[in-house]
């Protein structure tokens, strides 16, 4: 049996998708298979495909687009691997990613079923090196999470305090990738911690403390599409969020900061304030909020007035993080 499969789920990505296949094949482990669906793409993908020769490259190919969490389970379909590893078609991997990955699974008990790493964002230029150094500087004023185990990863999953992007960052048993049912195909946003907290029933994550893959920052579903999936996604887990938020836990004002920022990125400050109104923000945030007003007012000048409160109120919850 293949170690591991990877699988890159892929629309209309023939710029980025050479250097995602390149670095799954580049890894410092070779046994492995490389899934490539095509979700049904329009551009020079099938030419970018048929370029490989390396036989480990297996195209699986959509007569239409499906979506990427369609996708993912259609390649989690084909699979031959005892493990499986996701990666987003314009993300990258560094090659000891799934051999860091494998020894940190190796030295635990079967109970371990999977394991994440962190990630890096290609942030060039001054504006990336600022906003990268800010976010890092204030992070390190937050409490630090739990991020390994079961039942303990669950709380800090949904308040977003630990993100294992299944995207790209999980490798996990197949067995278990399908037990779990795969990822949720109604989701257009919070799909990745969804299908982790569906392979925590199955047993436990383990956490390697290294930046293993570089994502590209892309954009996001519209704001009206993340708050309809943020109510679906907290709805199917009502129980174990009143569990946590009852053990301290910021769920939904998480999540309404999450919704904060879409609104204020697309401009629509007025929505953006009624979520950030519920919303926690922490010195690991702040930086963000900032960040995602000052681009919707570029996007959607507002009259100067409404700027200025704007930025009284998150200055106001920004100074309140700072003290906690």
């Amino acid at each position: 049996m293949t170690r591991v499969s990877v699988i890159i789920p892929t629309y209309n990505r023939a710029a980025t998708l050479p250097h995602a296949i390149d670095s799954a094949l580049a890894q410092t482990i070779d046994d492995l298979e490389v899934v490539v669906v095509d979700d049904g793409s329009t551009d020079d993908t099938e030419s970018v495909l048929a370029a490989y020769e390396d036989q480990r490259v297996r195209p699986v190919v959509h007569e239409a687009n499906q979506g990427a969490n369609v996708a993912r389970n259609t390649g989690l379909e084909h699979a031959r691997g005892e493990y499986v590893a996701f990666l987003d078609s314009d993300d990258e991997w560094h090659p000891e990613k799934l051999e860091r990955q494998l020894a940190a699974l190796e030295e635990r008990s079967s109970d371990w079923v999977g394991v994440y790493c962190d990630t890096g964002y290609d942030l060039s230029g001054a504006d990336g090196r600022l906003r990268s150094t800010a976010a890092s500087v204030l992070a390190r004023l937050d409490d630090e999470p739990t991020r390994e185990g079961n039942d303990e990863l669950v709380g800090e999953i949904l308040a977003d305090n630990v993100q294992p992007g299944a995207g790209s960052t999980l490798l996990v048993r197949t067995a278990v990738a399908r037990e779990a049912g795969g990822f949720d195909e109604d989701l257009d946003r919070f799909q990745d911690p969804e299908f982790c907290l569906r392979v925590l029933e199955h047993g436990k994550l383990a956490y390697v403390d290294e930046e293993l893959v570089v994502r590209e920052e892309t954009g996001s579903p519209p704001a009206d599409v993340v708050a309809t999936a943020s109510e679906r996604y907290l709805s199917a887990y009502e129980s174990e969020v009143e569990r946590f938020e009852e053990q301290g836990y910021e769920i939904r004002s998480s999540h309404a900061l999450v919704l904060a920022k879409q609104y204020f990125a697309e401009g629509r400050f007025l929505r953006g304030l009624w979520h950030l109104r519920a919303a926690s923000v922490s010195a690991r945030t702040y930086p963000g909020v900032c960040w995602v007003a000052g681009t919707g007012v570029r996007r959607r000048p507002i009259p100067i007035v409404v700027v200025l409160v704007l930025l009284l109120v998150t200055a106001t919850l920004g100074r309140r993080a700072l003290t906690r």
